[in-house]
């Protein structure tokens, strides 16, 4: 890391963890404004991605690989949508439609895994395998039997899309989840519900 002495100028003012100064910022010879730092994105955002199947949204932590950033400043353009298939009950997958960078390397790939193969197919696992894979993420905070259950095991033709932002209001309705919260049809909370249909959890609720 390196750290430079403050300075004061009209134009630019060096970077230091002591400068409290926001006119811009000096960093190896490079001013960058204030206003540019404010709008760059944090770490967090950086390092996820979301994932959408049946409205249901959760995201993907991206492994340090080339291929993952590079899926992530594809989805920089706008969401990508895909068709894919469970295989062999241990995963569903399909083509991307375009080429990632690969660097393969043989791993048992675990449940909620999310992996490139053959450098333009994406496999997402709520079972073990193992073969010569390149890591892309990993979906949160869901088990085994919510994986399943999210990933649509053992169907065909599963609309999945890849984003950037979240797509829906209505976190992890999954089964087994543990969330009590209800929702209108359109995705909007309701604290008390009144008459009508509503979701909770992963149940249709109608009163």
């Amino acid at each position: 890391m390196l750290f430079a002495l403050c300075s004061h100028s009209a134009s630019a003012k060096t970077f230091m963890a002591s400068c409290n100064d926001t006119d811009s910022y000096t960093i190896s010879s490079l001013t960058v404004p204030w206003q540019e730092l404010s709008h760059m994105q944090t770490p967090t955002e950086m390092t996820h991605i979301n994932i959408t199947i049946d409205g249901q949204s959760q995201r993907i932590t991206l492994a340090e690989t080339e291929a993952a950033q590079a899926l992530r400043q594809r989805l920089a353009n706008g969401a990508i949508t895909l068709t894919l298939n469970s295989s062999q009950d241990f995963e569903i997958w399909g083509p991307l439609g375009f080429s990632l960078p690969a660097d393969n390397r043989q791993t048992t790939a675990q449940p909620g895994d999310v992996v490139l193969y053959s450098g333009s197919n994406i496999c997402l696992f709520y079972g073990t395998n193992t073969w010569s894979y390149t890591p892309l993420g990993r979906i949160e905070g869901l088990d085994q039997s919510q994986l399943r259950t999210f990933l649509k095991a053992g169907q065909s033709n599963i609309i999945v899309q890849l984003s950037l932002t979240e797509t829906t209001d209505i976190q992890t309705p999954v089964a087994g989840s543990n969330t009590e919260r209800c929702y209108t049809l359109g995705g909007q909370q309701v604290q008390q519900p009144t008459h009508g249909v509503y979701l909770k959890g992963d149940k249709k609720i109608i009163r």
